[in-house]
């Protein structure tokens, strides 16, 4: 009789949730998987993602073994090989690439397709940095939206959300929490049984918002206007907290009298948001208690998007929403759990001087003739740039280049895959040790691996001790085991990990931390701030050179800020989460593609009667940056003049073999050097 196991393993995908699963092995096998009932915030179910996961395990097209192209670059041919072969080849190029050009002409590029505080960044970075190469700035997501609030409030720390029931007004600002951090949702709606009411602000008739007392749908970019709109309302009717003001913020004066300057008529002109109901939403804020602000990343995706964070961080502190459990704002709960970034990655042993290349800019790096030295070996895991990276048609080329030496390490052959010259299996979370900390909760984890690696697949941190190995490398810190990586992961004498260290947090798994159950962060103040306040003026900014004062940043393409550019694209494009994906994460993997049809662009009524354009037809959306195909979805989810095509798709499952990103900016953001996904005009027309 086969035994059967029930164990405990971490989702480490990039969500808010991280979440606790309880996985049934019989025999070495997988055989189901479910929320674990016993944590309090997982709450003993999955999102609809997840809830498939064991077929990603088990996929029959999951890459298992090294493998080495033999076709041309994109054409994803490949033949096996074996791990000594792989990595032999590897070494010896990644030499030759740095004695010929430099090893700063090595580009390590990686994000959050594992959230796992060990396979994120540990040994990977210790052997980038040894070897001299370029390092990489992870800005692709959240860096805007992570430097306006830490501008204001000074770490990624925020309301408890699990205190979110005491909440009696919720506001989901640019947050898809239905689609995007679903385990949020019971919190939401037992405040809403008690009373409370929710309103989404956010561009798109999100599922989310279909669920709302009330929506706002601002012009994309102009959450920074609207946040100023509703300052000037609650300073005008004397609903701020002048307590809270003056004890516990620097700036306020200033940002009252730039607020002043925000009537609703004029935020209105700017957000497209009728200025009744701006008046309407600031008296509601401004008098509910507790009011809680759910922020998502959406909100920092075009030109002002750390300015945007930043600004809306700000009502919290002028309401006095801070002084109540439940109450605040949360963009994310990262800075709650110390961790000691440096032991782990050891920039130390990276060269004086080693450049820093920014990731959003891939495209341009890969094709830039002037880049000295030019990149000439790419090295991508925990990512698919192919399909995320902007302005997609440079990104392909770059990859394409003859030149460029490419390895992948990852489950499933992705569109980026298809241009490596080697591609090596990675493991899931059932498959390997690792630590997790959350952006959306305050529980930390230990997640044991419950099955065996299929094939020949091995963790990130396996592959960099082997790296390591193959290239000469003999410092003990290389060859570290996980276990004593997680042991230096975290400051465990930090008052948050009361009580804890390693050996009790591998026994019990998983482990709130160390504060209040009914936890106000900032009720009396105490800003991890430079002068110990919310900063609505700060003067760290003014050293960056950037406007120290709350304020607003336009979108750099809207038909306010640049109509030569509009007369010929005249639509806003978006392109938030599909429901089913999670950045390109679950977009080829056949349940998903199915409950997601096709690629598909929403389009307001009018919008496609002016076109021509019927709903379910094919249409074709360009800029000056690419194209792209859809099918039409007639629908006023998305208000006149805005378009909608939820993403990730795979490149090579779209028609045309382009997806949204083929006609999104790799211009960056007014800080945090982020992209602006969400800052783009196009023109749509029948395919």
């Amino acid at each position: 009789m086969l035994q059967r196991r029930v164990l405990k393993v971490v989702c480490p995908h990039d969500c808010p949730d991280t979440c606790s699963m309880a996985v049934t092995v019989e025999g070495g096998r997988a055989t189901s998987l479910g929320g674990d009932p016993d944590d309090p915030f997982t709450q003993g179910f999955l999102c609809a993602k997840v809830n498939h996961y064991l077929e990603r395990v088990y996929a029959p097209d999951r890459v298992l073994h090294p493998m080495k192209r033999v076709g041309k670059k994109g054409e994803g041919r490949f033949e096996r090989v074996s791990w000594e072969h792989a990595l032999s080849e590897i070494a010896a190029r990644l030499k030759d690439v740095a004695r010929e050009h430099g090893p700063q002409s090595i580009l390590p590029y990686s994000y959050a397709g594992n959230m796992g505080v060990l396979s994120y960044g540990s040994l990977d970075r210790r052997f980038f940095h040894a070897i001299g190469a370029s390092k990489l700035d992870r800005t692709i997501c959240a860096s805007a939206g992570a430097a306006g609030w830490k501008a204001t409030i000074g770490r990624s720390i925020g309301l408890d959300p699990e205190q979110l029931g005491r909440a009696r007004l919720i506001v989901a600002w640019g947050a898809n929490i239905v689609s995007s951090n679903v385990h949020l949702w019971p919190f939401v709606e037992r405040a809403r049984r008690a009373g409370a009411r929710l309103v989404v602000i956010d561009p798109y008739r999100s599922k989310t918002a279909e669920k709302a007392d009330l929506h706002l749908a601002p012009w994309p970019g102009t959450d920074a206007a609207l946040a100023l709109g509703m300052m000037h309302v609650i300073f005008r009717d004397s609903l701020a907290d002048r307590d809270y003001l003056e004890q516990h913020t620097t700036g306020h004066a200033e940002l009252e009298a730039r607020a002043r300057e925000w009537d609703p008529a004029r935020t209105e002109r700017e957000t497209g948001v009728a200025a009744a109901a701006i008046e309407a939403f600031a008296r509601e804020y401004a008098t509910t208690r507790p009011s809680a602000i759910r922020l998502n990343y959406g909100l920092n995706r075009h030109a002002g998007g750390g300015m945007a964070v930043r600004t809306v961080a700000c009502l919290p502190a002028v309401t006095g929403a801070w002084r109540d459990v439940g109450g605040g704002a949360l963009l994310s709960t990262s800075g709650t759990f110390p961790v000691r970034t440096d032991a782990l990655e050891r920039p130390d042993l990276s060269p004086p001087g080693t450049r820093t290349l920014n990731m959003s800019l891939l495209g341009r790096l890969l094709n830039d003739p002037l880049l000295d030295p030019p990149v000439k070996a790419l090295f991508v895991y925990n990512s698919n740039p192919a399909a995320v990276a902007p302005e997609q048609g440079q990104v392909l080329q770059g990859l394409a280049r003859e030149d460029l030496f490419v390895v992948v390490h990852d489950l499933f052959q992705t569109d980026t895959a298809d241009y490596a010259d080697y591609l090596l299996p990675a493991t899931t979370t059932l498959e390997h040790d690792d630590l997790h900390k959350a952006y959306g909760h305050l529980y930390l984890s230990w997640s044991k691996a419950a099955i065996a690696p299929q094939g020949e697949a091995v963790s990130n941190t396996e592959l960099f001790r082997r790296l390591a190995r193959a290239t000469g490398l003999d410092d003990p810190c290389f060859f570290e085991s996980d276990e004593d990586l997680a042991r230096q992961a975290l400051d465990w004498d930090d008052p948050r990990l009361a009580g804890l260290d390693f050996e009790r947090l591998q026994s019990l798994g998983r482990v709130r931390l160390s504060v209040p159950a009914a936890w106000a962060p900032f009720a009396e103040g105490g800003f991890p701030t430079p002068s110990g306040k919310c900063e609505l003026l700060a003067p760290s900014l003014a050293a960056s050179g950037l406007d120290p004062l709350a304020g607003y940043v336009p979108p750099r393409e809207s038909p306010v800020t640049n109509p030569e550019l509009a007369q010929r694209y005249p639509l806003a494009f978006i392109s938030p989460p599909a429901h089913h994906f999670l950045n390109s994460t679950f977009s080829a993997q056949p349940t998903f593609v199915r409950r997601e049809s096709e690629p598909f662009l929403t389009i307001h009524p009018d919008d496609a009667a002016a076109r021509g354009i019927r709903d379910g037809e094919p249409i074709r959306v360009w800029n000056d940056r690419g194209a792209f195909e859809a099918k039409a979805r007639v629908s006023d989810a998305a208000r006149r003049g805005l378009v909608v095509g939820l993403s990730i798709w795979w490149p090579k499952l779209c028609p045309g073999g382009r997806n949204a990103n083929a006609v999104t900016s790799q211009e960056l953001t007014d800080m945090g050097g982020g992209p602006s996904f969400y800052d783009a005009l196009v023109e749509i027309g029948p395919a």
